[in-house]
């Protein structure tokens, strides 16, 4: 008996060995095929993303086992990932000044862009209310790396792709808030409207209160820690398990890391971490990110079989047809009349906002996490693969001819050259506070220090010096609206909102009473809504 255990023990080992060596392989392929991909697309300038999803298309030829894109490592590894990176990197105080529009469109506009594709499919195609919802759920989630990387290449006024930016952020949370809402209806057969609410307010809130607690409590341990390596650990941990806090609790998991993600990076992060930890940390989540979206975007090629998407194909181009009607009934109406209650969207930002309807991996995470007794499961996903794919292709191809068409780059001589005084005037002072910081640590001796400061001292003076300049210029000395009225309105945003923060901050420690604090907010606001989009 003993030597059957053994062998048995042995030859489970030798399985793993065999599993993995496949997995190394197959890897290795994945990012040959990656690097071509990055090389190809820059010379077509076609997006990588696009790129990859084509690539992926005939490399199951290539493998010796079947690979896809399983839905449990997109959600509880992928997802926490992208999420919390994209949260550590967010400003909150511009996430702030864009919020209601982007409240408006991952909130209201996605629920409402679900019932809107749910009924199209549901008398398009026939489907049952529960099939039609769970497409509607999947189909109205957005996916915007292929927006951040076209404007990356080609500069877009900062709010859009705020508001860009934030949208993807909070409307991946509630597409899963939303799709387990219809899985419990699925399994229990009901679920009032109330109840529903209920759930949804249990879920969403429930995650943030997660994510405040969770994110908070790493800032003193992150404090504590003295070298890069162990921060780095930290905010792994803090972005896997806050995650897996969530979902272990019953709230939502990704409302619980992007809460985390905005708390470390603008509370964490803040200036008392040395600079080569930042430079570290955000270089290392910047890499994570990338690597996630390469083998996110080349499995769901892997993923979609073009035999079954051809089978499909009237029933995939309805559900096309389905989501960009539910996008256009969401932006155009919702962000018509945000001019009453916030600075107005241009109509040419709002046709960006339409066209970038573009669906990705989250979309194919929850087709792959359909429940498996739904009748017609496998037509779904298909018809929600094929989506992905007609999305990733057409318009992902098009967005860069698109966002040159509708002209919202307007990069002028002189704005490029305020923006180089800017970034002159950043890296020197940033420079001179990690000089004071190494002086009273002991690490420069005084005169070191004073010799070098001064050099940073005569870059800083002569980039004041001529932005200063720039800004006092006469308005009829540059060509239509220049760069500097454009970073002039910025700077007093920005000037604006700290007043706002500051009002708040003494409202909650009653230094100052409700009645002056709500009135100076009031005006506050006014002014802001007069400011020009940046």
């Amino acid at each position: 008996m003993r030597g059957e255990s053994i062998s048995q023990v042995k030859l489970i080992f030798q399985n793993v060995i065999v599993d993995v060596t496949e997995l190394v392989k197959v890897l290795i392929i994945l990012l040959l095929v990656a690097t071509g991909v990055a090389m190809l697309s820059r010379r077509l300038r076609i997006p990588y993303v696009t790129g990859l999803v084509l690539a992926g298309l005939p490399i199951t030829e290539l493998l010796s086992r079947r690979i896809g894109l399983s839905p449990t490592l997109v959600l509880d590894l992928f997802l926490p990932i992208l999420i919390f990176e994209a949260g550590i990197n967010t400003d909150v105080s511009r996430l702030r000044s864009t919020f209601k529009p982007i409240a408006l469109l991952a909130g209201p506009g996605a629920l409402l862009s679900s019932g809107i594709i749910a009924v199209l499919l549901k008398f398009g195609l026939g489907l049952d209310w529960i099939p039609a919802l769970f497409v509607g759920v999947m189909l109205a989630n957005t996916d915007t790396v292929s927006m951040i990387a076209v404007f990356k290449d080609i500069p877009v006024p900062s709010r859009l792709s705020t508001i860009v930016e934030g949208e993807t952020l909070f409307n991946d949370a509630a597409a899963l808030v939303s799709f387990n809402l219809v899985v419990q209806v699925y399994s229990t057969g009901s679920l009032t409207f109330v109840e529903g609410i209920q759930k949804l307010l249990f879920i969403s809130l429930g995650g943030c209160v997660v994510g405040l607690v969770l994110g908070y409590l790493s800032i003193p341990i992150f404090a504590r820690l003295d070298d890069a390596l162990s921060s780095l650990l930290l905010t792994v941990a803090v972005a896997l398990g806050t995650f897996q806090a969530g979902q272990f609790l019953g709230v939502s998991g990704p409302v619980a890391v992007v809460v985390a993600g905005l708390i470390f990076g603008n509370l964490g992060l803040s200036r008392n971490t040395s600079a080569s930890s930042r430079i570290t940390l955000l270089s290392f989540w910047e890499y994570a990110s990338f690597t996630v979206n390469t083998f996110i975007f080349l499995l769901i090629g892997v993923e979609i079989n073009l035999v079954t998407l051809w089978k499909t194909l009237p029933a995939i181009l309805l559900a096309v047809l389905a989501y960009q009607v539910g996008r256009v009934l969401t932006v155009y109406p919702l962000l018509a009349g945000i001019h009453w209650i916030d600075r107005p969207i241009p109509l040419r930002w709002q046709h960006l906002l339409f066209l970038g309807n573009i669906k990705g991996s989250l979309s194919m995470a929850l087709a792959l996490s359909l429940p498996t007794t739904l009748p017609g499961r496998e037509v779904l996903i298909a018809i929600v693969f094929g989506c992905v794919l007609v999305s990733l292709v057409g318009q992902g191809l098009s967005l860069p001819w698109v966002v040159k068409r509708l002209k919202l780059t307007k990069f002028s001589e002189i704005q490029q050259q305020v923006e180089e005084l800017q970034a002159q005037l950043i890296t020197g002072k940033a420079a001179q506070d990690e000089l004071d910081s190494l002086l009273k640590s002991g690490v420069l001796p005084k005169a070191v220090y004073e010799e070098m400061r001064s050099a940073y001292q005569v870059r800083i003076a002569g980039a004041e010096k001529t932005l200063r300049e720039l800004y006092n210029r006469r308005p009829d000395e540059v060509e239509g609206r220049s760069g500097k009225s454009s970073k002039l309105e910025a700077i007093r945003r920005r000037l604006l909102l700290a007043e706002k923060g500051a009002l708040n901050e003494a409202m909650r420690k009653r230094i100052l009473s409700e009645e002056i604090v709500r009135g100076r907010i009031q005006t506050l606001d006014e002014q802001l809504l007069k400011l020009e989009d940046d």
